[in-house]
């Protein structure tokens, strides 16, 4: 497959993962419980609403229609936010758990754009590595901006007291029945590099 064909499947995951994100961010700044998360889920939420103008964008430069790939990776990450607001945390410990599902969220998407930019600059394509590093630098700032803001929840979140823990639904005992699947069949592949 060519490089160009590559890129164009990467930056049409990077389009969808966008698109769900327009989806999600708004409960996120909904769930928060603090008025700063609250704030930066929100400035976010019109970022991200810019990313997906740019990768249309860059579509155009392109000669293509951004559709046609969803990105799963994105799924499993907004999942994993949805599962953050239906925990059962009080106080800041509930806004540490968004916090890890937006940073999450972030890292994945620095990821993908640095790879596309590295794709976009191997074939030569300024413009369209101008706008993806726009978006880059944007998800850079609002990963730094969410790490700033978590320093004093995670410290108000280690002074509250331990409460009781509640029986685990049924969707954590599955959860928790799958990680330990993971753990088993990751294994035999531990035990060969520890030898």
């Amino acid at each position: 497959m060519p490089l160009k064909d590559v890129l164009l499947d990467e930056l049409r995951d990077m389009y969808s993962a966008e698109n769900q994100l327009v989806k999600a961010l708004p409960k996120l700044a909904k769930g928060a419980k603090n008025a700063k998360l609250k704030e930066l889920f929100a400035a976010h939420l019109e970022e991200t609403k810019g990313h997906v103008e740019r990768l249309k964008e860059v579509f155009g430069h392109l000669e293509e229609k951004p559709t046609g790939e969803h990105c799963n990776g994105m799924e499993g990450i907004v999942e994993e936010g949805k599962d953050a607001l239906t925990k059962d945390e009080e106080g800041a410990s509930f806004d540490c758990g968004l916090i890890g599902a937006a940073l999450r969220t972030e890292h994945y998407e620095i990821a993908g754009y640095q790879a596309t930019i590295a794709m976009a600059k191997t074939l030569g394509m300024q413009d369209v590595i101008d706008l993806l590093t726009e978006n880059l630098n944007e998800e850079l700032a609002a990963a730094a901006k969410i790490t700033e803001a978590a320093q004093p929840i995670l410290r108000q979140s280690s002074e509250e007291p331990e409460h009781k823990k509640k029986p685990k639904s049924a969707k954590e005992k599955y959860s928790a029945q799958k990680s330990l699947e993971d753990e088993k069949e990751a294994a035999s592949g531990l035990k060969k590099r520890a030898s």
